[in-house]
C-alpha cells in the first residue's frame, strides 16, 4: 500500500470528524472517563437473571498487597489479637494451641443489598477431628470485641457465618455413648448462620445448632485449591453459597427469607483455636453494591429496621440498655 493511501486509511473518517465537532469538551471528558471505568473492570457489571447490577465497594473490600491494613486512623481495617498481616495473605491464627485474631472494617456499610465474598484457607498439621475451631464472617454492630464465639462476643446483635471445623456436640455424644439418629447428624467441617439481636448465646456446646438458621457441609480443610465463601442479603433474602471443589461454580448452602438486618453494621473476620488448633487465613474479602429493582409494595415492606430480626423465628427480647 502506498504511504498515502495508507494515511488516509488511518485518518478519522467524516462522521467521526463531524460528531467530535458537536461535543463540548466537558463531554468529551465524561466519555473518556466512562470508557476507562469499563476498561478498567471497575464498572458496574450486571449479575443474574434480571435488572441486577453489582459495584465493587472498595472501602469494604481487602486484597493484596493489604496496604489498607493497619492501626492508624486513615486504615481501613483493623487487625485484632494474635491476626498478622503476610504477603499472600492475612492470618488470623497460627497453627498453634489458645490463640485468637479477627480483622474487622473500620467503616460502616449502609448499602441495602450486597454480596461478600471471601477467599480464605484453613489448614494445619491436625489429623481427623484433632484441628479447630474454625473461623466467622460477620455483620454486626459491634466491632472489635474479643470473645468466645470464634473469637467475637457472645450475645452479638447482627449476623454471624461460621465455618466451624470441630464437632464439639458429636465428641460430647460420644463420651455419654449416645448415638445419633441418621436424621440430625451433621458432617464437619460445617458452615450454619445465625441472627442475633443480642439476647441468644452461641450454644458452643451444641455447636451452635439451637440458634442455627440453616447449615451444610464444607470440607474445606487441607485443600490444594482456593476456597470461596458468598453471603448475599438482597430484599431481605439471606442466600450462602460457596465453592470449595475447585471447579470454579457456587452450590447452594443456606437459604432464608424474611431476614432483617439493619444498615450502618460492621464486616469483619474472627478465629479462635483451643486446645486443638488450625492456620486460618484470609486472602480477600470483596463487598458487592447490588442494585435491584423494587416495586412500590415491595419499597413499603422493605423499610429501615433497627433490630435484626428473622421472619417467622421468634428471638427473645433483647436487655434494655441503661439509660
Amino acid at each position: 500500500m502506498a504511504v498515502g493511501k495508507m494515511a488516509v486509511a488511518l485518518a478519522p473518517s467524516g462522521w467521526w470528524r463531524r460528531w467530535r465537532r458537536r461535543l463540548s469538551a466537558r463531554e468529551v471528558s465524561r466519555m473518556l472517563l466512562l470508557l476507562l471505568l469499563l476498561g478498567s473492570g471497575q464498572g458496574p457489571r450486571q449479575v443474574g437473571a434480571g435488572q441486577t447490577f453489582e459495584y465493587l465497594k472498595r472501602e469494604h473490600s481487602l486484597s493484596k498487597p493489604y496496604q489498607g491494613v493497619g492501626t492508624s486512623s486513615s486504615s481501613l481495617w483493623n487487625l485484632m489479637g494474635n491476626a498478622m498481616v503476610m504477603t499472600q495473605y492475612i492470618r488470623l491464627t497460627p497453627d498453634m494451641q489458645s490463640k485468637q485474631g479477627a480483622l474487622w472494617n473500620r467503616v460502616p456499610c449502609f448499602l441495602r443489598d450486597w454480596e461478600l465474598q471471601v477467599h480464605f484457607r484453613i489448614h494445619g498439621q491436625g489429623k481427623k477431628n484433632l484441628h479447630g475451631d474454625g473461623l466467622a464472617i460477620w455483620y454486626t454492630k459491634d466491632r472489635m470485641q474479643p470473645g468466645p464465639v470464634f473469637g467475637n462476643m457472645d450475645k452479638f446483635v447482627g449476623l454471624g457465618v461460621f465455618v466451624d471445623t470441630y464437632p464439639n456436640e458429636e465428641k460430647q455424644q460420644e463420651a455419654q455413648k449416645r448415638r445419633y439418629s441418621p436424621g440430625v447428624q451433621r458432617v464437619f467441617p460445617y458452615i450454619s448462620a445465625m441472627v442475633n439481636n443480642g439476647s441468644l448465646s452461641y450454644d458452643h456446646e451444641r455447636d451452635g445448632r439451637p440458634t442455627e438458621l440453616g447449615g451444610c457441609t464444607a470440607i474445606v480443610r487441607n485443600l490444594h485449591y482456593d476456597t470461596f465463601l458468598v453471603i448475599r442479603y438482597v430484599k431481605r433474602h439471606l442466600t450462602i453459597m460457596m465453592d470449595i471443589d475447585g471447579k470454579h461454580e457456587w452450590r447452594d448452602c443456606i437459604e432464608v427469607p424474611g431476614v432483617r438486618l439493619p444498615r450502618g453494621y460492621y464486616f469483619g473476620t474472627s478465629s479462635i483455636t483451643g486446645d486443638l488448633s488450625d492456620n486460618h487465613d484470609v486472602i480477600s474479602l470483596k463487598l458487592f453494591e447490588l442494585t435491584v429493582e423494587r416495586t412500590p409494595e415491595e419499597e413499603k415492606l422493605h423499610r429501615d429496621v433497627f433490630l435484626p430480626s428473622v421472619d417467622n423465628m421468634k428471638l427473645p427480647q433483647s436487655p434494655a440498655p441503661w439509660e
